[in-house]
């Protein structure tokens, strides 16, 4: 099976581990995540009704889910300081693009969330369980981290 992508947009704020971790608390109490719903959608609604957590914990979702993973941001355990280099195993890590790439990818060092949402090829750049994460910028400012990655399978 082909590994599917997920996408977030959440608040910015400047600890980008702390977004991460809430992101993943948040996901996981909606119950979007494999195996509670196989294949979920993107990107999220969070208006929409959601099943609920069906684990005791996220803990207890990655031991279920094994090497087939969440297929979600429950994935994806922490945030890299660096961009990543290639050396090492990626896996569930969300690495942040280096800033030539933002500029390459979004022709701004300031990507708005439309440029980020709509871009192809940012998705080339991301290994399998792993992510990618940048900031969206409105109006000049910080205004939200994009989360996106690629599921195991």
């Amino acid at each position: 099976m082909g590994a599917h992508p997920y996408w977030y947009f959440v608040p910015y704020e400047d600890d980008f581990g702390a977004a991460l971790q809430k992101l993943r608390e948040r996901e996981f109490k909606a119950g979007r995540y494999n195996p509670v719903m196989p294949f979920p959608t993107f990107p999220v609604d969070i208006s929409a009704p959601v099943p609920g957590a069906r684990h005791a914990s996220i803990e207890e979702v990655m031991e279920q889910c094994d090497e087939s993973g969440t297929r979600s941001i429950l994935d994806i355990a922490q945030v890299a300081p660096a961009p990543f280099d290639g050396s090492g195993m990626p896996f569930m890590t969300a690495f942040p693009l280096a800033p030539p790439d933002v500029e390459r990818l979004f022709g701004t060092p300031n990507p708005t969330r439309e440029q980020v949402a709509t871009n192809k090829r940012m998705w080339d750049r991301i290994e399998r369980g792993s992510a990618v994460y940048t900031v969206i910028f409105e109006k000049g400012e910080p205004h939200e981290i994009f989360f996106g990655g690629y599921s195991f399978d």
